[in-house]
């Protein structure tokens, strides 16, 4: 039997091969060391892991799509951005993973958040495989018109790679329900199909899922609740910073405050909101979601409970809890020590990545709980893999139905990562119960069906 060092060597020579096979692609050199450094254990367990190409196959993306976009803007401009899609693997189901619309979006950032969708994906014990898209497209400031011919240039690309048995899309930062909409009108007039499961995150009215807006926010506060539980205590009492005003930061915010939290931050990348009271939701969602406004709105009109801080970060705010919801990095190790320092006893991942590898240490070290993004923000592509199933049967289920069936799967996804923890000797570390977890339920698979 081959020893930990020396698989760890062997999976140290492979790192270093996806760093020199695919260069100047930090985000996805990050993640594939946070999954690889933790598989030693569990190769050097299990020789079948160890067979010749299978890790090698399951770091390189099955098919990797990158397209121009060409539009026009309202002055009838040419604009021209880049599309794409990696399908990543697809040993479990059809490629399952968001689209996100922003400027820092590369075929880097993309097979980053690819790799990771695998095992997040494969935590929810659902039929789905791991893909990921987008574009360098900024729809912030866009009229709904441009956003519209955006999409429908986009969409024309990508119909021909996607379907309900092949690839679903769904949304991700940049891309909401108008986004969703313009898509899916887009596919169904070039493909002349009512496929209803092409895409996820849809309108209610049109075979979207009830909790899906609300799904990863809400699984998030789910998952970090059940680390609390691990512990002996629960969220009732405790504060919490979030990060981010998006759709997860604020049904973060909602879950946080229906379960006895008080959520005291929020941000976007003009600075943060701290209001002593709680952020006031309605307040928050009406400059958000219906004025695409900025968060220092909030604090202008919240009154004096509220403060604005240009360019600060939430980090800096006293909380038990904190739930990065924002964007991958956005969380260092200077913030950590912050956290640790004002007495932090959890960190739940609601973006993806968005904390630092030497962070994750920190923390880990200092014995704060540690929920990863692959398992604390799974409820939104497990409502999404729901919606799939309405789809396929033409019904709609209820919302307390799909919010059941969430909680069971967040429950789940804790229990698995716990105890797979333990099992390979590392008792607590979510980090480590995740990746083996996903990654055991992958291989597994693809052994099963051969060298494909």
């Amino acid at each position: 039997m081959t020893t930990r060092s020396e698989t760890q060597t062997t999976l140290d020579h492979l790192l270093t091969e996806i760093e020199h096979r695919n260069p100047a692609q930090p985000e996805f050199h990050q993640a594939a060391h946070e999954v690889l450094e933790t598989l030693a254990p569990v190769v050097a367990a299990r020789p079948e892991y160890a067979e010749p190409g299978l890790i090698e196959r399951l770091v390189e993306p099955e098919r990797q799509v990158m397209f121009r976009v060409p539009w026009q803007d309202d002055q009838g401009r040419v604009r021209v951005n880049r599309g794409f899609r990696v399908e990543f693997n697809s040993a479990l189901g059809p490629y399952k993973g968001g689209l996100r619309f922003h400027p820092s979006v590369n075929l880097g950032v993309i097979k980053f958040l690819g790799f990771e969708q695998i095992f997040k994906n494969a935590l929810t014990g659902l039929g789905i495989g791991g893909g990921k898209g987008g574009s360098d497209f900024d729809p912030h400031g866009r009229s709904d018109a441009e956003v519209m011919r955006f999409c429908q240039a986009f969409m024309t690309e990508l119909y021909r790679h996607i379907g309900e048995h092949t690839d679903v899309p769904a949304g991700d930062i940049g891309v909401g329900g108008r986004e969703i909409g313009y898509l899916f009108g887009q596919y169904r007039r070039i493909t002349n199909r009512w496929e209803a499961g092409v895409l996820t995150g849809k309108g209610q009215g049109w075979g979207g899922s009830l909790i899906r807006p609300e799904a990863t926010g809400y699984g998030n506060v789910l998952f970090a609740a059940a680390m609390l539980r691990e512990r002996g205590e629960d969220l009732q009492g405790q504060t919490a910073v979030v990060s981010g005003s998006g759709n997860v930061a604020i049904y973060t915010i909602e879950k946080l405050t229906a379960l006895g939290a008080n959520a005291v931050t929020c941000s976007d990348s003009s600075g943060y909101v701290v209001d002593e009271k709680g952020i006031d939701l309605d307040l928050l969602k009406q400059i958000k979601e219906v004025e695409r406004g900025r968060v220092d709105a909030y604090a202008e009109r919240r009154g004096a409970s509220a403060r604005f801080v240009p360019g600060g970060r939430v980090w800096e705010v006293p909380a038990d809890l904190a739930l990065p919801s924002a964007t991958q990095n956005e969380l260092d190790e200077n913030d950590a020590a912050t956290l640790i320092r004002n007495g932090v006893k959890a960190v739940s991942e609601g973006a993806n990545m968005p904390t630092t590898p030497e962070a994750v240490h920190l923390l880990q070290q200092a014995g704060v709980a540690f929920g990863p993004g692959k398992a604390a923000n799974a409820g939104g592509v497990a409502v999404s893999a729901l919606e799939m199933a309405q789809n396929h049967a033409r019904t709609s289920w209820t919302a307390a139905r799909v919010e059941e069936e969430l909680a069971d799967i967040m429950t789940s996804i804790h229990t698995t990562c716990h105890e797979t923890a333990e099992r390979y000797g590392t008792p607590g570390d979510y980090v480590t119960g995740a990746n083996i977890a996903g990654f055991e339920r992958v291989a597994d698979a693809m052994l099963a069906q051969g060298v494909i």
